[in-house]
């Protein structure tokens, strides 16, 4: 386009660079539009994204609460369904309760808010549990059957095993040689008025206490005075000689202190050692107890201030030169060494059936052997003895004197009560109760156990007369404990829960020569006479037994179950339900 003026001048105009204006603004505002979209687009993702994070984590921690929820009623014995649901804050939470297998539980919880869910899992386990190996464990007193007498399982006995009249054992027969019951040295002076805490760290992880014995024999067994706190591992207990006043790195004779014989209150623990090595007077020795450590998770000895004359007690790391004065310095363990023992024999058995059942002792005469014959000696035998295993080591108790008392407390825990005597179709429920005096059921008399009882006098059962768990035991089993004698008669029996694999164990503290008489079937039961003697007689039939001296007779069977080999009790040490994994899955 041109434009003519008044003196013909002409100018031109070019058209295009409007255009271009308008396409640059519109350019400009195209890409302001784009920033200003990029600016608040992650804006609001990052405002849904918190609020979708905030209900997401509301959702675990609802979780965990329903999962918390169900833990802390297991573990305290209040009523909870297999499944729960909590509701908090509108949202939901739904907690599944299984029972794996027996002992094991596993909490599952699913916790929606929103839509959003996130699920936690919980596994519980009662602990280790007892263990019962073998259907009939026996200490020093022996294992003695006559008459028919049989046991359908296998057989451990820190002493000899004796029978006649065809008497027989269906599986394995083992006579460890004998601990001794001599205490050659002891530190027990009244109550601890000192501790040592130990496996806590890597400079407190092992104790030792120095000792000198009176006597030169083999050492045998110890004993220690000890508590623990939180869920410790097992220890090695070892004999070592002396190394410039500190334990040599060597050990002359090892034991194992089971985590599980051990309570969170003080109690003895017996440790039985091998191989059995001679201790000479007139030398240092160290009793060292070789833990792990975790600072949650440890021991505690009780102690105190140089009352044991010939030794002292010392903190430090087995294997190494490391070895401190405990705090305070000069401190004693409260401990006990056994000295002593003698071989073991077995005579006049019938062991093992159809190819299987091996005998094990120093020595073996007259028997008839189906497996295999381990002694160092023997007569009479329907075998030559194989010398190629030297002789069996006494085994520890599974039952310790710590268990024992923390069972009893519990009892206590429960209340106080006289004297029960129940019979003629009489019932009653009851537990945990400590009872002071006897506790008598004849009958047709029914008693139902609903909790730990501690029986300060004799339990006599007759005359069809039950002693029976509660339902609510479920798949676990229950503790009664006796001061006094044990016996039953006419068809009177002990069971458990009414769900299978569930027992009861009757255990008396007699040292009696007949601490249990058990005249008949006794039924699905436990029996314990730790430190007395368990007879059997006229068909008595029990699943296991664990005594100082066990005598059968008259036809008298005892039948072990083989789910007996870890059985959980509620309550006790081993009964307490534990954390054994905690995580999410989903």
């Amino acid at each position: 386009m041109e434009i003519k003026t008044s003196k013909h001048i002409k100018i031109k105009i070019n058209s295009q660079s409007g255009s271009a204006m308008l396409i640059s603004v519109i350019f400009f505002l195209f890409i302001s539009l784009a920033i200003i979209a990029g600016l608040v687009g992650p804006t609001v993702r990052e405002f849904k994204n918190a609020n979708l994070n905030l209900d997401s984590k509301k959702s675990y921690f609802l979780a965990e609460s329903g999962s918390e929820d169900a833990m802390y009623r297991i573990k305290n014995n209040l009523t909870i369904d297999g499944s729960e649901t909590l509701n908090l804050d509108s949202s939901l939470a739904t907690t599944n309760i299984t029972t794996i297998s027996e002992g094991y539980k596993q909490i599952t919880t699913l916790g929606d808010v929103s839509s959003y869910q996130r699920k936690t899992n919980i596994k519980l386990s009662t602990g280790v549990g007892l263990s019962f190996t073998y259907g009939m464990q026996v200490g020093n007193g022996g294992l003695i059957m006559s008459n028919t007498a049989t046991i359908n399982g296998s057989v451990y006995v820190n002493g000899d095993i004796v029978g006649s009249n065809s008497a027989k054992i269906t599986g394995t027969a083992i006579a460890a040689d004998r601990t001794a019951e001599i205490i050659d040295q002891i530190n027990d002076t009244g109550t601890p008025t000192d501790v040592i805490q130990f496996g806590t760290a890597v400079n407190t992880q092992d104790v030792a206490q120095s000792f000198i014995v009176a006597t030169s024999d083999i050492a045998t067994q110890v004993s220690v005075y000890i508590k623990k706190v939180g869920g410790p591992s097992d220890v090695n207990v070892r004999i070592t000689a002396d190394s410039s006043g500190k334990p040599a790195n060597t050990s002359l004779a090892t034991g194992t202190l089971s985590a599980s014989n051990v309570a969170t209150s003080y109690g003895w623990v017996n440790i039985v050692l091998s191989p059995n090595v001679t201790l000479a007077t007139n030398t240092t020795y160290w009793l060292v107890l070789d833990a792990s450590v975790n600072a949650s998770n440890y021991y505690i000895l009780g102690a105190n201030n140089a009352q044991y004359v010939s030794g002292l007690a010392k903190l430090g790391q087995y294997g190494t030169t490391t070895w401190n004065n405990t705090n305070p310095s000069g401190l004693d363990a409260f401990f006990k060494i056994y000295l002593g023992g003698v071989n073991s024999t077995i005579s006049g058995m019938i062991i093992g059936q159809f190819g299987i059942g091996n005998a094990s002792a120093h020595t073996v005469n007259n028997s008839t052997i189906a497996g295999n014959l381990y002694c160092q000696t023997g007569s009479g035998n329907n075998k030559s003895c194989n010398v190629s295993q030297g002789d069996p080591a006494p085994l520890n108790f599974p039952i310790s004197d710590s268990q024992i008392q923390t069972w009893k407390d519990e009892a206590v825990a429960g209340g106080t009560q006289g004297e029960i005597n129940l019979s003629n179709n009489s019932t009653l429920i009851v537990g945990p109760k400590k009872i002071n005096g006897n506790l008598i059921l004849s009958n047709n008399a029914v008693l139902t156990v609903s909790g730990t009882l501690w029986v300060t006098g004799n339990i006599s059962l007759s005359n069809s007369s039950q002693l029976k768990l509660s339902n609510s035991y479920g798949s676990a089993s229950g503790v009664i404990i006796s001061d006094g004698t044990i016996s039953t008669a006419n068809s009177a029996s002990f069971s458990g829960s009414s769900t299978s694999g569930s027992y009861i164990m009757v255990l008396t503290t007699s040292t009696s020569s007949s601490a249990i008489n058990i005249a008949n079937s006794a039924g699905t039961v436990i029996l314990a006479a730790p430190y007395g003697t368990i007879l059997f007689s006229n068909t008595a039939s029990v699943k296991e037994a664990i005594a100082k001296t066990i005598i059968m007779s008259n036809s008298s069977t005892l039948i072990y179950d083989s789910g007996l080999i870890s059985k959980n009790f509620i309550g006790g040490p081993s009964g307490a339900w534990r954390l054994d994994g905690w995580g999410e899955t989903q």
